[in-house]
Order: C-alpha cells, then structure tokens, then sequence
C-alpha cells in the first residue's frame, strides 16, 4: 500500500433476512429494524438497518484489504445516515471505498467512505493496518 491508494470498493447488499440474523446474534430486537409502521411512527423513512451492523460490514471491507483480520488495529466510525432496508428480495447495497491516506512504520492510515444510495452512512470513518 502506498500513500493516495485508492482501495477496490466493496459492495455488500443487506436485506430483511440479514437484518433478522443480526438482531438474533446481537440480541438488538429493537422494531425499528423489522417492523415497518414502528419505524415509520418515531420519523425514520423505514426498517433501518443497525448501526453496528453497517460498522461490521465497513470492517469486513479493511479486513478484505488487510488481507487477515488479525492485521487491524484500529478501527472508529461515526454514524451519519440510518441505511434504510425495503421490504423487498433486492434489499440495500452498502459501498465502501477507502483511499492510502498514511503509511508509517508497517501501518498503514486507511479513510473509508461508506455510502448507501449516494449518501454517505458513515463519517470520520478511519482504520489503522499493520502491513
């Protein structure tokens, strides 16, 4: 890696089934992420997706560019934007894309941007790699 590397984007597409998944293995039943009048009735355009969930992807993208998930030693996101999941077999797609920003000493400074349709989802979306 090298500095002012554009990473290849990572797609992932998250649908109602991923969303059911999710809350069995992180216990976050919260209706918000399956029921869409509960959603709709505190002001969100729909199901959402976790947050924790859309970090979890976004992560799985700088293990894909790290290459071992054991080279990752630092990780942070702000969430932004709720990814909105429709009702429907094609779900959402999540895209994130990260550029070189630093390399010192065998770590490398990776800034992400984690889009759902065009809108950015994440900010100060950061990561730290041993190389």
């Amino acid at each position: 890696m090298h500095v002012g590397q554009d990473l290849a984007p990572q797609t992932y597409r998250v649908t109602r089934a991923d969303l059911v998944r999710y809350a069995g293995a992180s216990g976050d039943f919260n209706p918000i992420h399956w029921n869409d009048r509960t959603a709709v009735a505190v002001g969100l355009p729909g199901v959402i997706a976790h947050g924790m969930f859309t970090m979890a992807l976004a992560a799985r993208a700088v293990t894909a560019w790290a290459g071992d998930p054991g080279a990752v030693i630092e990780y942070g996101v702000r969430f932004t934007k709720p990814v909105v999941v429709p009702d429907d077999d094609h779900g959402a797609e999540v895209v994130v894309a990260g550029v070189v920003r630093a390399v010192d000493e065998g770590v490398a400074q990776i800034d992400l941007t984690v889009t759902c349709s065009g809108e950015k989802v994440l900010a100060q979306a950061r990561a730290k790699i041993r190389l």
